[in-house]
């Protein structure tokens, strides 16, 4: 059993700033790549940030040079730093990764969401 819990999700003013940590925890044999998603009310969920195993990582263009994708893998962490936050931001934000698990090579989770409210 994997199991993906986010944190860090709040009520901040537009222009602050608001850290997400998503931790992995259970019986898993690596942590391939991670991500993290958001859906406002009424849209699609979306992909924000992800993060390859390499280090390589991809923004949505609506969040490039605000929001900031890391990880700690002696943690099983990954963040999402959050800057100069809109309106159009909030949303409930979830973090996914893939597993390599005893028996799939790349099984994808998802944690349970993190509501971000921006809003003055």
């Amino acid at each position: 059993q994997v199991q993906l819990v986010e944190s860090g999700g709040g009520l901040v003013q537009p222009g602050g700033s608001l850290r997400l940590s998503c931790a992995a925890s259970g019986s898993f044999r690596s942590i391939n790549a991670m991500g993290w998603y958001r859906q406002a009310p009424g849209k699609q969920r979306e992909v924000v940030a992800a993060l390859t195993p390499g280090g390589s990582t991809n923004y949505a263009d609506s969040v490039k040079g605000r929001f900031t994708i890391s990880r700690d893998n002696a943690k099983n962490t990954v963040f999402l730093q959050m800057n100069n936050l809109k309106p159009e931001d909030a949303a409930v934000y979830y973090c996914n990764a893939d597993f390599a698990t005893s028996y799939s090579r790349n099984a994808r989770y998802w944690g349970q969401g993190t509501q971000v409210t921006v809003s003055s």
